[in-house]
């Protein structure tokens, strides 16, 4: 056996390892219902004995050693024949006043029992007759009373007026405790004070399931230290914490007690032992006691610790040799326990409050610079977003618009922040300081992945709105008692429980954490969804009815375009007209000034008709409905060649189809004259004579999804963030960069009418509607330097604009 091993074994512990199986098994650990064990510590004797006729139901098999009756002369029979009806009557009043109003004790939190004295007439050890004092627990269990009998220990009855002054100064010391860890610092002291054990810690969990670690101890001199060391989950498996939350104290007078047994074994109703969940003479696993007995502990106590009705942790007793308390020692460190509980709440409610008021002022700060009443304001460096809530970055998702601040937003995390709203109720805070542990993934997987530790976000909607705020790992370095990846050992019985404490440390890092989120973080992201949903909820009903009015206005200017033009046609016609029968018929006798003048207003009159057909066939771009289908690219564009093919050749303009082009969702009609209006001008602007080969390219290229900027992805790859757009590219005179919007202007040229084939500035005004009435955008570019020497000409002008693609289209 190793040194390390051997240094906590007595011989009476290495003999009783060898006396059970050779291999442990954990699992087996962890499923063993310890409230059905069918016995009790062999010091004290339990009977249960029916509520309404108290005929026995159940007995220890060693109430004839105990109580001096043996336990078949028990069974079946009425309690009162062993303790009287006088006696029973105080048992039956003394469960009553600690259940609610008589009913059976509750299955969930800690349970309700009383201890009262009772005197049974008989022999003694020594077969002599007499009174013998015990002192009974007693406590309701379904249709049960359940009496624990424990022999009065020596030295006279209790007295309280004698051992109360130490309790209160116990509490009083508790009381003057500023924090956590004063508190337990404290309660150890007085609790080892109060029952004389060799070894008293205070055990906090790490969470519901997690390990444990010591933060306070008062030990006997020569018993090494365990303060701040970690103890693995193992120890205190699942169901044995369920019982310590139901429990205040759990006594173990000696580890090698004999467990006297339950007759019957089986209840006949249930087909179980009876069920000891309540019982303070609980017999104990033997998985525990080869637990003690590792670690050199021949008896113990444990105080639970519960905040909120959860298990928080434990005070837990140690002795080197087996030590039996009296009920009332017991009650006073129940008392204590209850006492350092609700301390305990008080000194983090405090710390609580406290956190809580600094974290509203720091919202204060953040609601005072919303200046302009929008939430994107909070993602404005400076905001103190990031900084609220002690976190490394923030993120808003608002539609398809993403705001961040602080560091950059992982782009794994990405992905998750709509699944993860999806699960939680809009409005209430999700958070976790273990996300990768949520997701199942190993620390190192999430490192890889670029997935934080910490998450907490607050859904707006089921849209997938939400607020969000995230957190690096923080690894946390931690000194175990015991290897916690190997709770067993082999030693010289097998496999066992490992031997516990700081002669073999274990240094271990936890990875795959955040700092946690706190409950004032919480209640103050809570605070900030109330205000950021009241500004969206009031910023969406403003942009429903700005919409609206737009929508009004838009209609009624397309209204007001249509019948101006149409209704001013008439008279420019009679004018146009008017102007013509004047020359013809007073020709001879005008002078050629008059005549000039004449035609001079026929000629405006023309342009002006010229004019008013832009503009209405403008305005009812507005009105008319589009014809949305899956269409061929190519198809549309040899139909723009039947009519722009023929200015194309006039100017010498060769036409480039690189590779075919796609399927896209469109009307064909608007399309095609997208692309008839971009041919025409390619033709138009084609570079001068002399300056090279004239060639207008037609191709399709991913580019950058809306919000992100228009050039093409280089990878040449398809995902999520791009989208296809044709460009029509030429090479002839190109376009300056501080002109580029004024030409998608309505009646903008430019050069002059006469010049470049003329025109009334509306072809591109047009493309620039029909595409975004298509929901895409359109933009132009034209380099500064003449272009790749293979393409020739001038510098040339791209036009690239989006459509919506088919789902069958799509890469």
């Amino acid at each position: 056996m190793p040194d390390d091993v051997q240094g906590w074994l007595t011989p009476r512990a290495v003999a009783a390892e060898a006396g059970v199986s050779q291999e442990f098994d954990l699992s087996q650990c962890v499923r063993e219902p310890i409230h059905l064990l069918g016995g009790v510590q062999s010091y004290g004797a339990l009977i249960a004995a029916r509520w309404d006729d108290a005929v026995v139901d159940t007995v220890s098999r060693n109430a004839a050693e105990v109580l001096g009756r043996a336990a078949g002369e028990l069974l079946g029979r009425p309690v009162t024949e062993l303790i009287g009806a006088e006696q029973w009557a105080l048992a039956r009043e003394s469960a009553e006043a600690v259940t609610d109003s008589g009913a059976a004790a509750p299955q969930e939190g800690p349970a309700s029992s009383g201890v009262l004295p009772l005197t049974l007439e008989g022999e003694d050890d020594e077969g002599e007759g007499g009174a013998r004092l015990f002192d009974v627990t007693v406590h309701r269990n379904g249709d049960l009373l359940v009496l624990e009998f424990e022999p009065r220990a020596e030295g006279g009855p209790f007295v309280f007026q004698n051992f109360y002054p130490r309790v209160r100064r116990a509490l009083q010391k508790l009381q003057g405790a500023t924090d956590v860890t004063e508190c337990c610092a404290a309660a150890v002291r007085e609790i080892r004070t109060l029952t004389g054990y060799d070894r008293v810690v205070a055990y906090r969990f790490d969470g519901r399931d997690g390990p444990g670690q010591v933060i306070a101890e008062d030990r006997s001199e020569g018993r090494e230290p365990w303060l701040d060391l970690w103890f693995p989950a193992s120890d205190i498996p699942p169901q044995a914490r369920r019982l310590y939350a139901r429990n205040w104290i759990r006594v173990i007078g000696d580890v090698d007690d004999r467990t006297a047994g339950l007759v019957p074994e089986l209840r006949a109703d249930t087909g179980q032992p009876l069920d000891l969940s309540a019982s303070v003479l609980r017999t104990v696993s033997g998985y525990h006691l080869e637990y003690l007995r590792n670690i050199g502990v021949a008896s113990s106590m444990s105080v639970s610790l519960l905040h909120e009705g959860e298990l928080w942790g434990l005070i837990a007793c140690h002795g080197d040799e087996p030590r039996l308390l009296s009920p009332e020692v017991r009650a006073a460190c129940e008392f204590f326990g209850i006492a350092l509980s609700l301390q305990l709440a008080a000194v983090a409610g405090r710390e609580e409050a406290d956190e809580l008021a600094r974290t509203r002022r720091a919202l204060a700060a953040v609601l005072a610079r919303l200046t302009s009443g929008a939430p994107d304001d909070l993602m404005r460096p400076g905001s103190g977003l990031v900084e609220l809530l002690d976190a490394d970055g923030a993120v808003l998702l608002r539609g398809t618009e993403t705001l961040t601040a602080g560091a950059p937003l992982p782009d794994a995390l990405s992905g998750l922040l709509a699944r993860l709203a999806q699960d939680g109720s809009v409005g209430e805070v999700w958070s976790s300081d273990r996300l990768p542990e949520v997701l199942g993934l190993e620390p190192e997987e999430a490192e890889a992945e670029g997935i934080p530790a910490g998450l907490l976000l607050l859904p707006f909607n089921r849209d997938g709105d939400l607020l969000a705020w995230w957190r690096r790992e923080q690894p946390a370095p931690r000194e175990w008692a015991a290897d916690p990846s190997r709770p067993v050992r082999t030693g010289p019985g097998g496999e066992r429980l490992t031997p516990r404490g700081s002669a073999a440390v274990y240094r271990a890092t936890v990875r795959g954490r955040s700092a946690p989120w706190s409950a004032a973080q919480r209640v103050a992201a809570g605070e900030l969804w109330r205000e950021v949903s009241g500004l969206l909820t009031r910023q969406v009903v403003a942009l429903e009815a700005r919409n609206t009015e737009l929508a009004r206005t838009n209609e009624d200017l397309d209204s007001f375009a249509h019948a101006a033009a149409h209704d001013l046609k008439e008279p420019l016609r009679g004018i146009s007209n008017a102007a013509a029968f004047i020359v013809e018929d007073a020709g001879t006798v005008l002078d050629t000034t008059s005549l000039r003048r004449l035609t001079t207003v026929r000629r405006l009159a023309e342009r002006m008709d010229g004019l008013l057909d832009s503009l209405l066939h403008f305005s009812r771009l507005g009105q008319v409905g589009l014809e949305r289908e899956a269409l061929s690219v190519d198809e549309v564009l040899d139909d723009a060649l039947v009519v722009a093919g023929g200015r194309l050749a006039e100017q010498g303009v060769t036409l480039v189809r690189p590779a075919a082009l796609p399927r896209l969702r469109a009307d064909r009609e608007r399309l095609r004259e997208v692309l008839e209006n971009l041919l025409v001008n390619a033709a138009k602007y084609a570079a001068d004579e002399g300056a090279g080969e004239r060639r207008v390219w037609v191709e399709a290229v991913r580019v950058a999804a809306p919000g992100r900027a228009p050039e093409e992805d280089e990878g040449g790859g398809a995902d999520g963030g791009t989208v296809t757009a044709l460009v029509v590219r030429d090479n002839g005179i190109g376009i300056p960069a501080g002109q580029q919007a004024d030409v998608l202007q309505l009646f903008r040229r430019l050069h002059r009418r006469d010049e470049r084939g003329g025109g009334s500035g509306v072809g591109l005004a047009v493309v620039k509607r029909i595409v975004e009435r298509h929901g895409g955008r359109l933009w132009l570019e034209s380099p500064a330097a003449a272009p790749d020497a293979d393409c020739g000409g001038g510098p040339g002008t791209a036009v690239w604009f989006t459509l919506e693609e088919p789902p069958e289209a799509r890469p």
